[in-house]
């Protein structure tokens, strides 16, 4: 029994050198390699997990919604860039949609880059109110892309125009 003990105790000794000693070896590498591994990130993390999926799921939301004041709330405008200049809700980002060219990852990655930095749970996309609009097609390219909670707004900038919040933050 002694020995079985001694063993045991031994062998555990071994291990924990070789674990100390591949970990300083470990450290040393990492330390003079040209692309080291920061031992404390000083940029934020990516979240946007890549999606198999091709197609996203986006849920419709009427302009009047309690939702649309709400914190956690993300705006995305789909429009052209001079309708942006026109009217668009404060805080509101311009990812134009072009039906025949993709949204760059690029773009993707900085809108949940800003997603993340606000600490917004939904995603709230509007377009032309067209047929097709613009901000659903572009609600389900950013779900497709690996972003949740995405909802876009039914009538799209006109209809949230006519009840977007004035001075006091609420809706009309």
């Amino acid at each position: 029994m002694k020995q079985a003990y001694s063993t045991i105790k031994k062998s555990l000794v071994e291990a924990s050198v070789l674990a100390c000693g591949a970990s300083v070896i470990a450290l040393a590498v990492n330390i003079f390699h040209p692309k080291s591994i920061p031992f404390i990130a000083t940029d934020a993390y990516e979240t946007m997990v890549p999606c198999p999926v091709q197609e996203g799921h986006v849920t419709p939301i009427a302009a009047s919604a309690s939702e649309l004041v709400e914190k956690g709330v993300f705006l995305v405008d789909a429009r052209e860039e001079s309708e942006f200049h026109k009217w668009h809700p404060k805080g509101a980002l311009l990812l134009t949609y072009d039906f025949l060219d993709p949204i760059p990852p690029e773009n993707i990655r900085e809108m949940a880059k800003r997603i993340a930095a606000k600490r917004a749970t939904k995603v709230l996309v509007y377009g032309d109110g067209a047929n097709p609009d613009t901000g659903e097609l572009l609600g389900i390219d950013i779900s497709a892309a690996g972003i949740n909670n995405v909802f876009y707004i039914k009538g799209g900038a006109d209809a949230l125009k006519a009840v977007w919040p004035k001075q006091d933050g609420r809706l009309k």
